[in-house]
């Protein structure tokens, strides 16, 4: 073998060799950025399930203290009750509402008269009416004893004015949406229990298939509860992999678990990864490609240097004037580099702040949605039984309606036009703060001193959107003052030439070290962990600068912290644009 096919076969074998290595790290590299798309698909995905789970969480509570409830429990007639029953599980969406004897017979119910009504049906064998009469809320999922449709069942305990237990009422959920959700998005997931059957699943043929052999004393409490009637419970067709990956039906798929539920559940999340393996082949084909260019252009060289010793005075002529058009390509192709990277450079600004915002969105639509469910049910049954006060009721659904615009206000947390302005008194602005946290302040016990002018601090702005930044500014100080011995808050407003200000000095422990645009990046935070996620400071810079306004923070000398917001008066305004 000559030199020449030599040193072909080893540029061969050192390509190959390259591509190999590019596909591995390039397919690495993919599947990660798949696996991060698939951990904020699965955290979504148990968002939605928790919020399911939780949306009628206090409504048997509420329901066991109805005037309405407790009379039929002790004797009085059904029928009122039942279309109580009817009418509320019509407007909520419940699958039903009964209500038991306290030996598990059914008296009422929201199907009362129809076919498989729940009424005359004994479900003292459920759990969820066991931890109902021990006193507990009773949680449980299983296929229902009459109708054969699953659902998740809630209980509460009813009791007499002397505290006696005399009835359960449940109440029926019907998680099925969630099912045809994820089948609709063309997902792969499925929610199991702790003894690991599947109770939902995206493809049907999964659902109530076991992950691992069940013991004997689970199969017996599941025989006992007659929570799968019918159903074989026969093992599910997959194999856990090494690296969150998972074999299901024969297919490897990337699989990652999310396994803080209640009642030791756990949701299982499948995505392939297809598009990483294309996406690795198309840049290992790169390779090959620059070195067929390579081999080219050093044939052309060579051909130019053969040509060359022919005509040494016109090629060097030649060769000068190619150098000098290559030069001035190569010029060009690096600015059009330099153009392409400050356009990547931008784009992935823009992926960032977009990422931010998502993460956002999405915790403080977790963190609202529950509570915002929960007050309104209590609402809700409050009116039925006319248990509030006709003044207080639209003022509770106004404070709900309030929190509910200030979650849409994340959908332009990025919006920096003044759409929607007009004029707005910081003192009416601040009163109403101040009303929305009361309860942070009775449970700090802090004493609180507003002082303000007699005449109206008017700026031009968005009335909610400022009293956004007090309450977030309030609620800072609330949790400051929480640990301190001294628990004194001083609000005072005032205006200056052009400006309207409020300014907050809390006795608590201070900035620290920390800088004011430090604590404005989103998700820093002073505070342990699980008191807050860094994100009120955020949002409320970014609301002051919409306004033309700026932010101010710095350390009293007298301990605690001092914020201090200005925005330009509504007259200035004016006189600015009439300037």
């Amino acid at each position: 073998m000559d030199m020449r096919r030599l040193h072909a076969l080893l540029a061969l074998l050192a390509v190959a060799v390259v591509t190999t290595s590019i596909f591995w790290v390039s397919l690495s590299y993919f599947q990660s950025e798949e696996r991060t798309k698939a951990q904020g698909r699965l955290s979504l995905f148990r968002s939605t399930v928790l919020a399911e789970l939780e949306r009628f969480s206090h409504l048997t509570y509420v329901l066991a203290r109805d005037p309405f409830v407790i009379e039929t429990a002790q004797g009085a007639g059904t029928e009122g009750l039942n279309r109580r029953f009817a009418a509320f599980a019509r407007q909520s969406g419940l699958d039903a509402i009964y209500l038991m004897r306290r030996d598990g017979l059914t008296i009422a119910a929201s199907n009362s008269g129809q076919p498989g009504s729940f009424v005359g049906q004994d479900y003292s064998f459920r759990p969820y009416y066991l931890d109902a009469i021990a006193g507990q809320q009773g949680r449980f999922y299983g296929i229902g004893a009459t109708t054969g449709l699953p659902g998740y069942f809630i209980a509460d305990a009813v009791r007499d004015g002397a505290g006696a237990v005399i009835g359960v009422v449940a109440i029926k959920l019907d998680l099925s949406k969630l099912e045809a959700s994820w089948s609709e998005a063309g997902e792969q997931v499925f929610l199991a229990n702790r003894a690991g059957v599947v109770l939902l699943s995206s493809t049907p043929e999964w659902r109530y298939r076991a992950l691992r052999a069940l013991s004997p004393d689970q199969q017996q409490a599941i025989r006992r509860s007659r929570q799968f009637p019918g159903q074989p419970l026969e093992p599910l067709d997959w194999t856990p992999l090494e690296g969150a990956r998972a074999q299901i039906g024969g297919v490897p798929r990337i699989h990652l678990t999310a396994n803080d539920l209640p009642h030791g559940w756990e949701l299982h999340y499948f995505a392939s990864d297809d598009r990483a393996v294309a996406r690795s082949l198309l840049v290992a084909a790169v390779v090959p490609i620059l070195a067929a260019l390579v081999l080219i252009f050093s044939q052309l060289r060579r051909t130019n240097r053969i040509g060359a010793a022919l005509q040494r005075s016109v090629a060097e002529e030649a060769q000068l004037r190619q150098a000098n058009e290559r030069l001035a390509v190569e010029i060009e192709e690096r600015k059009l580099a330099e153009r392409q990277l400050k356009r990547t450079q931008g784009e992935l600004e823009r992926a960032s702040r977009l990422a931010a915002l998502g993460q956002l969105a999405a915790s403080v639509t977790h963190e609202l949605g529950q509570p915002l469910a929960a007050i309104r049910n209590h609402l809700a049954a409050a009116e039925m039984s006319n248990g509030i006060s006709q003044k207080v009721a639209p003022r509770i659904s106004a404070l709900v309606d309030r929190m509910e615009g200030i979650t849409r206000q994340l959908k332009f947390f990025a919006r920096t036009d003044n759409e929607g302005f007009r004029e707005v008194d910081l003192r009416q602005a601040m009163q109403a703060a101040l009303e929305l946290i009361e309860p942070n302040i009775q449970q700090v016990e802090a004493e609180v001193t507003l002082e303000a002018p007699d005449e109206p601090v008017v700026v031009r702005g968005d009335q909610l959107r400022l009293e956004q930044v007090m309450t977030n500014l309030l609620r800072n100080a609330m949790d400051a003052l929480d640990d301190s011995n001294e628990r004194r808050l001083l609000v005072r407003i005032g205006m200056a030439a052009r400006t309207g200000w409020f300014e907050l000095r809390d006795s608590g422990h201070g900035l620290g070290d920390a800088t004011l645009s430090d604590l404005q990046e989103p998700f820093f935070t002073t505070r342990e962990s699980g008191r807050g996620m860094g994100l009120g400071l955020a949002i409320s810079g970014n609301i002051v600068k919409e306004h033309h306004g700026r932010i101010t923070a710095r350390n009293a000398q007298a301990g605690g912290a001092v914020f201090r917001v200005e925005i330009p008066l509504a007259h200035a305004e004016e006189e600015e644009a009439a300037e």
